[in-house]
């Protein structure tokens, strides 16, 4: 059987690439690779072979929102320290780590660019 994952690929809008990718970086503690290619400049959120991933990208017809669709980010282990490089990397705080009953625990937060985005974790790890 072939499995399909129903998400395959994330775009975060961003209008400053380079703070974003700090951002990013800083907060889940994996390297955001800066791409130019194909006339076309992003930061590649890390992944390993053919995990989902997206990227940070400054795109016309889209931008920065925190009333749009919420993107998990897994921070496993590492929640509430995430949520601390966030906030000192520029971030706001828009929901503290709460429980999601047996699916885990997140904290909801603003990128640095405005983005609301969701920290995720299974296991609380304080």
């Amino acid at each position: 059987m072939n499995e399909k994952h129903t998400i395959c690929w994330v775009d975060i809008p961003v209008e400053n690439l380079e703070r974003a990718i700090a951002f990013y970086s800083a907060v889940l503690n994996q390297e955001v690779q800066k791409i130019s290619e194909y006339n076309l400049e992003f930061g590649l959120l890390p992944h390993v072979n053919d995990n989902i991933s997206g990227c940070l990208a400054i795109m016309e017809d889209r931008k920065p929102s925190k009333n749009g669709a919420l993107i998990y980010l897994n921070v496993e282990g590492f929640l509430n320290e995430a949520v601390a490089t966030a906030l000192k990397s520029g971030g706001t705080l828009l929901k503290p780590v709460e429980s999601i009953g047996n699916y885990g625990f997140r904290a909801v937060i603003t990128d640095s660019e405005g983005n609301a985005i969701a920290l995720y974790s299974k296991n609380m790890n304080l």
